[in-house]
């Protein structure tokens, strides 16, 4: 049962043995995801707040302009990591077919991907912490492209493993030198 919404005989994608053409993909990330991104740029920017205020109590000469400094990254730094995680949700998808793997990520500079299944050398799940927190995975997907590996991050880890064996099986009966 494959792990994707499209369907291996659909015309649509354009995308079979002959050709491969570049084109959006179909499936969202799992919504856990937003909560997920939303706790590590809380984190990523709140823990240096903290850590600023605190020095700012311990060290009473540097006090106003450590404080200045955790006041102004608060500002501007907690709406901006309270809204990117709705953003990437918005924006990054991917999709499963018989002849690629899809990818679109980014922010501001969004990247989108298409790896031939032939181009595939390892598929690997990977959860961290947090991602373990949420129940959720990251499918890492490498090829020999000098741009590096293919990461799907915010699938649902049954989902993440289905789609990595889907993958091993795939590429293993697909012809080509994966190189």
């Amino acid at each position: 049962m494959p792990v994707s919404e499209s369907t291996a005989g659909d015309s649509s994608d354009g995308a079979n043995s002959a050709e491969l053409r570049l084109r959006p993909p179909r499936n969202q990330l799992n919504k856990r995801a937003v909560r997920w991104w939303l706790v590590q740029t809380v984190l990523l920017v709140g823990v240096p707040v903290v850590v600023l205020i605190v020095l700012g109590l311990l060290l009473p000469d540097a006090r106003t302009v450590l404080w200045l400094c955790g006041g102004g990254l608060a500002v501007a730094g907690l709406p901006l990591a309270i809204l990117l995680p709705f953003w990437w949700y918005r924006v990054h998808r991917w999709e499963v077919t018989e002849s690629a793997v899809y990818t679109r990520t980014g922010f501001f500079w969004q990247e989108w991907r298409a790896v031939p299944m032939s181009r595939i050398q390892t598929v690997d799940t990977q959860r961290g912490p947090l991602e373990q927190f949420f129940g959720l995975a990251t499918v890492i997907v490498t090829t020999a492209s000098a741009k590096g590996a293919v990461q799907i991050q915010g699938l649902d880890h049954e989902l993440a493993g289905d789609l990595a064996q889907q993958l091993t099986e795939t590429t293993q009966a697909t012809p080509g030198d994966a190189t």
